[in-house]
């Protein structure tokens, strides 16, 4: 008081009941359908989508990235990890009915054809969606440009975004221009330069209005989303984003930031349940040391304005940060990648554990008449003829024009149709991929000295097979040694060098990817920085282990039955039927057959124990959660599933089966799921 005199009243530690535990759905923004839709789902309909959340008790959206990605104006663009520009949003989601009245009356008729016509599609068009928007956005700019940059809203947005907004403007300018978004290719500015560029992007200059249209799309993307998020906010839902480990090599960030990024390299995944060939992602990999002289700012300007917008976020890919996955220029495959940073093996320490590296056994291509039938069938003396030459009995080479995975890769490109390949040369090319991965030991390319990387999933190998006991023995304690406790202090003290100024950049809640290869230091790194793992029923981190059991995760975890990498839980019933009943009898604790597929009542089960688990979020797939009513569920499963990782050509396009309008009038399952969620303490 005024006196001075302070009163304690009461000094009883505060003490919660329980700790707090909610509830979430994930679902893309473009899978979103409503009454209203053009075809695909977009900003504005997060607040729709955030009333249904309401009327079932969950409290988080999550969604995928939903950056710039258009670089070939292709189906290739629609996959939403690949960005060319960090900061942009992608012009797909804006709603284009708010962007003002169509004046024309032709255009109008047009539109609204071409709206029907695209919202009754069962899945995403996206080159006919994104042709047409991208037209009507040009139509509203081209009619409504002085009144616009002379709004202060606008004014002020510009201001507060120019110093990436500019030079991705202009980027997209000359992406149009020149049909790439590969900036090596242009005729002009083809290396940044910042006066260059204002100079090129100045009002008087001629090809203004093609940059600034792109400010017009970017701001109101940025009002439209920044309104849904708030109408989420007052509604009691968070929004959680996704940002990709990588960007596109043919991006804004590398056009003018080509010091951070190794664009000559290439980034993926080693083996695992999404792809047993690895992954092969070609984003360029990150100059670490380069970006830590500024402490971060790249990221952190990223992850702040990701802060505009989402409450938390998924780190994709949060192993990135330990260590990547890095695939050289010469092949296609994650097979023959090894990660960056590492403590290669020199011959030195090779020899002192008992192996004399032999370089035509161990580093190139094991090739041996035994197994070529194995691989090529009745193609195999083809084959022989045609792609291999002989070194010694029976023992081959591949020829100097097939000696790496690229120039195979891009002689079947360049001789054959390689989407519509005849099953005879898919054998043959697949095959002769795997002849070149057919290798023990990969070369380090960034050691002074020569140092060697254990191949991963060597013990799959003709090579290996063919080893001695004695070999196979000396080779297995050092692939043991090398891929799970060599590197861990390492990897760990990596990792520390870069995530602190990340999680403490911005004040969303931060979750990491952590599936697949996890090293021994993640678990303990994540939990002292507070990231949230992610967990999987069925990709368990204990290796021992067939499956998760939601009872056993942590309370500082994401628990979910699948992700948008997987097949839904109905998918994944009926991949393997020996598989799914050990599940129905070990996890779900049920007596006899396993049906054959996943009733209702089945799916109910997996989301009832998911809800009970004590990980601070549950998030379900929105498949996941229809999946529980007969009624409402999509009788296309396989038709659900968003990405399957190890095809390069799968198509982003899911679309919920029903207007989100009619889910809302569900009164029955709204209340069954309000319900399951409410009694299970979230």
């Amino acid at each position: 008081n005024a006196s001075g005199t302070c009163f304690m009243i009461r000094d009883t530690p505060l003490r919660y009941s329980h700790t707090w535990k909610g509830t979430g759905v994930a679902i893309p923004v473009f899978s979103i359908r409503t009454q209203n839709g053009f075809g695909v789902g977009e900003f504005n309909d997060l607040k729709l989508f955030s009333d249904w959340c309401v009327k079932t008790g969950l409290k988080v959206i999550q969604i995928l990235p939903v950056n710039e990605t258009v670089a070939s104006h292709s189906w290739l663009d629609s996959y939403p990890y690949k960005a060319i520009s960090v900061m942009a949003l992608h012009p797909i989601y804006l709603h284009v009915e708010s962007l003002g009245k169509f004046s024309d009356t032709k255009i109008k008729t047009e539109f609204l054809t071409l709206k029907k016509e695209l919202n009754a599609n069962e899945s995403v068009d996206y080159i006919r969606v994104m042709e047409f928007k991208s037209k009507y956005y040009k139509y509203f700019y081209d009619k409504d440009k002085q009144q616009l940059f002379e709004d202060p809203d606008y004014q002020a947005f510009f201001n507060a975004n120019k110093e990436w907004l500019v030079p991705y403007g202009v980027f997209s300018c000359l992406r149009d221009r020149f049909k790439t978004a590969d900036f090596r290719q242009w005729e002009i500015l083809t290396t940044f330069d910042k006066n260059e560029i204002l100079e090129f992007a100045s009002p008087e200059a001629p090809d203004y209005d093609d940059i600034a249209v792109h400010y017009y799309i970017q701001y109101h993307l940025h009002k439209q989303l920044l309104e849904a998020v708030h109408y989420a906010h007052h509604k009691g839902i968070a929004i959680k984003g996704d940002i990709p480990i990588g960007i596109s090599r043919d991006s804004a960030d590398a056009w003018t930031h080509p010091e951070l990024f190794n664009l000559n390299g290439q980034s993926g995944a080693p083996p695992d349940d999404f792809a047993i060939a690895g992954q092969n992602w070609g984003f360029p990999t990150y100059k670490w040391e380069v970006m830590a002289r500024n402490n971060y700012q790249w990221w952190k300007k990223r992850l702040k304005k990701m802060a505009e917008y989402f409450d938390a976020y998924r780190i994709d890919h949060i192993l990135g940060f330990f260590r990547i996955w890095e695939i050289p220029t010469h092949a296609t495959q994650g097979l023959l990648g090894y990660f960056n940073p590492a403590l290669p093996l020199s011959r030195e320490e090779l020899h002192q554990r008992g192996l004399d590296l032999e370089d035509e056994r161990y580093l190139y291509p094991y090739i041996h008449q035994w197994y070529l039938g194995n691989i090529f069938g009745t193609y195999t003396q083809e084959v022989i003829d045609r792609f291999l030459e002989p070194i010694e009995w029976e023992e081959f080479r591949l020829k100097e024009e097939f000696n790496t995975q690229r120039k195979i890769t891009d002689h079947f490109k360049k001789h054959y149709e390689s989407d519509t390949l005849e099953e005879k040369w898919s054998t043959i090319r697949d095959g002769l991929l795997s002849l070149v991965a057919e290798v023990l030991f990969i070369k380090d390319p960034h050691s002074t000295h020569e140092a060697f990387h254990p191949r991963i999933a060597l013990h799959y190998t003709y090579s290996y097979q063919a080893l001695d006991d004695e070999q196979k023995e000396i080779i297995n304690q050092l692939y043991t040694d090398y891929y799970y406790h060599r590197h861990d202090t390492f990897w760990r003290n990596s990792a520390m060098e870069k995530l602190p100024a990340l999680v403490n950049a911005t004040n969303m809640l931060v979750c990491g990817e952590d599936l697949g290869m996890v090293p021994g230091c993640v678990p303990g790194v994540m939990d002292e920085l507070g990231i949230l793992s992610l967990e999987i029923q069925r990709m368990p981190k204990d290796p021992e282990r067939e499956f998760g059991h939601p009872s056993d995760y942590p309370y500082r975890s994401v628990c979910s039955p699948s992700t948008h990498d997987m097949s839904t839980i109905r998918g994944w019933w009926e991949e393997d039927r020996g598989k799914t009943q050990r599940f129905f009898n070990q996890i779900l604790g049920n007596y006899g057959a396993a049906p054959f597929f996943c009733e209702p009542w089945i799916a109910k089960e997996i989301l009832i124990q998911h809800l009970y688990s004590p990980a601070l979020l549950t998030i379900f797939p929105y498949q996941d959660i229809i999946a529980t009513d007969g009624k409402i569920r999509w009788e296309k499963t396989q038709e659900e599933r968003i990405n399957i990782p190890s095809n390069p050509h799968h198509l982003w396009r899911y679309r919920m089966a029903q207007q989100l309008e009619d889910l809302l009038e569900a009164d029955d399952f709204n209340a069954t799921l309000r319900e399951m969620i409410k009694t299970a303490g979230r």
